[in-house]
């Protein structure tokens, strides 16, 4: 008999670190982690089966289909912004055509145990595309459907895996004669740049604020790649967690689109170095941009309008930037220099 379980791909990652932790506390259900590499021992518990493979692999997808029955997937497993730069052909297999292989997966899925496999994927702000600051500045707060113009090749993976999610829940199948409606709850979070207290930053462009945090416990200087005024919205990860759950949870019949802004508090580099400072009094913190890397955090939004996300499935981060530094993000990388 196969096993029931939820999928978690990239499970070794920042965001996959804490669904795994989050359903080994509170679901009903066994989770099957799936990474690239063995799954990090604090991640090994009861009720979860791990996986070492690459998403692109069909056949093992078809082990996965041969030894479990898939309630959810959280497709986290992704080559991030900065990797994909200088690897665009190989972001596009991994961050596309691995995203297809999954709807393909929950598809089928959703046609044996027939019901609706629910999909979350995070998505990014990258998905966004400014021409310059000036018109950042101007733009302010963006909703979903704003200047959805990346410039990254990763932004454009996102962008496009949206738009696939939401043709697999809505219109797959369309000319078939026995076309049955659904079969895919496809959701997604564009997050803004994660500032994680646990794991080490994975390659992000929006990385910057994590590596400057964790070089200033770590006693090493840190030269930024961006300049003193770029800012981005940021969003700690327990409430990236907190927000990938709780769209899960959210009745569909209140939701009113397949892709939802989260944020909490929006910061300079600058900003972000001051607080540093104030956590960290002896950090030495340093700015040399790196002009391509400065111009794609230019090209994203200042602020992002999540208002929709509020309304519609009551999002609200717990962390707002003083708590997030101060409760989380200082004593988190401290313990953790402690107790590696």
């Amino acid at each position: 008999m196969r096993r029931s379980v939820i999928l978690i791909t990239g499970a070794n990652g920042e965001i996959g670190h804490g669904l795994v932790n989050h359903f080994g506390r509170t679901s009903d259900h066994a989770i099957l982690a799936l990474d690239l590499k063995p799954l990090d021992d604090s991640l090994k518990c009861s009720g979860v089966d791990s996986i070492v493979g690459d998403i692109l692999d069909d056949d093992l997808i078809q082990r996965i289909v041969s030894e479990y029955e898939i309630n959810a997937i959280y497709h986290l497993a992704a080559l991030l912004s900065t990797r994909a730069e200088y690897t665009p052909d190989i972001a596009h297999r991994v961050n596309v055509e691995g995203t297809l292989n999954l709807l393909k997966l929950a598809h089928e899925q959703s046609r044996w145990q027939e019901r609706e496999v629910k999909f979350l994927f995070p998505s990014s702000i990258a998905v966004y595309g400014l021409p310059d600051r000036a018109t950042k500045d101007r733009a302010g707060r963006l909703r979903e459907e704003e200047w959805n113009l990346p410039t990254t090749m990763y932004g454009c993976n996102k962008l496009y895996c949206e738009q696939l999610g939401r043709y697999y829940a809505l219109h797959h199948r369309q000319l078939a004669a026995d076309r049955t409606p659904g079969g895919i709850d496809f959701r997604a979070v564009r997050f803004p740049g994660l500032i994680s207290a646990e794991t080490m930053p994975a390659g992000g462009t929006s990385d910057f604020a994590a590596e400057m945090v964790h070089a200033a416990a770590r006693g090493e200087p840190y030269d930024c790649f961006v300049d003193e005024d770029a800012r981005l919205p940021f969003l700690v990860m327990p409430d990236a967690i907190k927000a990938m759950t709780t769209i899960a949870a959210a009745p569909k019949e209140n939701l009113t689109q397949s892709v939802y802004n989260v944020g909490a508090f929006s910061l300079s580099a600058g900003e972000i170095r001051d607080r540093v400072l104030g956590a960290f009094p002896d950090a030495r913190v340093s700015f040399a941009p790196d002009r391509p890397r400065n111009c794609i955090v230019n090209s994203w939004p200042a602020d992002i309008d999540d208002s929709r996300a509020r309304r519609e499935w009551n999002w609200s981060p717990d962390y707002d930037v003083d708590k997030a530094f101060g409760e989380y993000l200082a004593p988190g990388v401290r313990n953790g220099l402690r107790n590696p």
